[in-house]
């Protein structure tokens, strides 16, 4: 049995100075011990995560951050891997031990700006009350708030509640992958090379989450290689409502599948999923405008180790490379290492982000609109590169239009 993925949890992160008790807290609403507790001020000094089941919510992940007024070089560090949480956080919880000031004020602005809602703890009643002016702007700032005394487990009830109608309604009614495209009693045929990408016995999770969202909507899926998927059409009695294949397949694919017949890719779909498939449609027909020697950020959510005939590494650039006609300059990062400037770069390909939650990716997007940098990712430049855009952007009417008028007026390559 597979825990849910990190991607899929509903991430709440804790913000606060040194030692107003985060960590206790987190480990009173676990009911575990997952961080170490201290007098000692600046004790917490990563990003301390915790996944488990907070019912009646389902799966989450709870991220424990350093002080946001920590000191020094390395406090200085510690600060910018906190405030790095932020943008991946759906849930805040700023904890704090009867004062208010700019610290506080700093965190709430940075969280309101995108859109994260939070809610408040006033810690260590046993030795501070808050004041009134704590009190002030909390409401001020339209932040519900409980008292609390983490290490006593007194509030933790109230918190928890507070949790859960502070949950956003996204998350409540989570999106489909493909399901509204299959719909209740349809069928999808699932193209799943089998190659040095896929690990041995086991299925990628863009795969494994398409399979269960399929299931979950009453709809079925035909599981199959590139190599055999002509002898799965001659076999069926009812075509498809689509084909998913994995984007490295494309070509062949394509050539199989008849053209009556919708078909997409994994990545794609996750690019919809994950971000905002019509941001990264438009930031797709960029790749026209690029010249031999521009500077290209790829970036991978995961942390594998690449292998010789990587796909975000080798496949990319060479089929890059070769639409425009020269060399490209690639960059790769991994993980949460998606760096603050991004206006080196003329534009960045992001893989599916099976790993990492939504509200990351989002917040990536806006990161490069706001430089005007270019945002795609690796289904959608793969079938830019290779001519099968269109093809792939079928099941999107929104998004195809997007491709249809850039072509229209003259903007990309016919």
């Amino acid at each position: 049995m597979q825990k849910t993925p990190r991607g899929m949890r509903l991430h709440i992160g804790i913000f606060g100075r040194r030692n107003v008790g985060k960590s206790s807290l987190l480990n009173a609403l676990t009911r575990q011990q997952v961080s170490i507790v201290s007098e000692i001020a600046g004790t917490t000094t990563d990003p301390v995560e915790k996944p488990m089941e907070f019912l009646p919510l389902g799966p989450v992940l709870f991220v424990d951050t350093a002080g946001i007024d920590d000191e020094g070089i390395l406090g200085e560090m510690r600060v910018k891997k906190t405030r790095k949480v932020i943008d991946r956080v759906d849930l805040a919880i700023l904890v704090l031990a009867g004062q208010w000031g700019k610290f506080e004020q700093q965190i709430v602005d940075e969280l309101k700006s995108r859109s994260i809602p939070i809610i408040a703890a006033i810690n260590k009643i046993d030795q501070v009350e808050p004041s009134a002016e704590t009190i002030k702007n909390l409401e001020s700032n339209n932040i519900r708030w409980v008292k609390t005394r983490a290490d006593k487990g007194e509030g933790i009830l109230a918190l928890r509640e507070l949790l859960l109608s502070e949950t956003p309604a996204d998350f409540l009614e989570p999106r489909g992958i493909l399901s509204d495209l299959v719909g209740p009693g349809g069928m999808a045929v699932l193209v799943i090379p089998i190659d040095k990408e896929a690990p041995k016995g086991r299925l990628i999770l863009p795969q494994v989450q398409s399979i269960r969202d399929l299931l979950d909507h009453d709809a079925t899926c035909v599981v199959t290689t590139d190599k055999t998927l002509r002898i799965v059409f001659e076999q069926l009695k009812v075509p498809p409502k689509l084909v998913v294949t994995d984007s490295q397949a494309f070509e062949k694919v394509n050539a199989d599948t008849p053209p009556d017949i919708p078909l997409t890719g994994f990545s794609v779909l996750f690019s919809r999923f994950r971000g905002d498939l019509l941001a990264q449609v438009e930031g797709t027909l960029a790749v026209d405008s690029l010249k031999p020697g521009d500077r290209i950020l790829v970036a991978e959510a995961c942390t594998h180790h690449p292998i010789g005939d990587d796909i975000g590494r080798v496949k990319i650039p060479n089929w890059l490379n070769k639409y425009i006609g020269g060399k490209l300059d690639y960059t790769t990062i991994q993980g949460h290492d998606f760096p603050e400037d991004v206006t080196p770069y003329k534009l960045v390909i992001h893989c599916g982000a099976c790993t990492i939650n939504r509200k990351e990716v989002l917040n990536r997007i806006i990161r490069c609109r706001n430089s005007g940098v270019p945002f795609t990712n690796y289904g959608l430049v793969i079938a830019y590169s290779l001519g099968l855009f269109e093809r792939a952007l079928g099941p999107f009417p929104e998004a195809l239009m997007i491709y249809n008028q850039a072509k229209q007026s003259g903007k990309i390559r016919k």
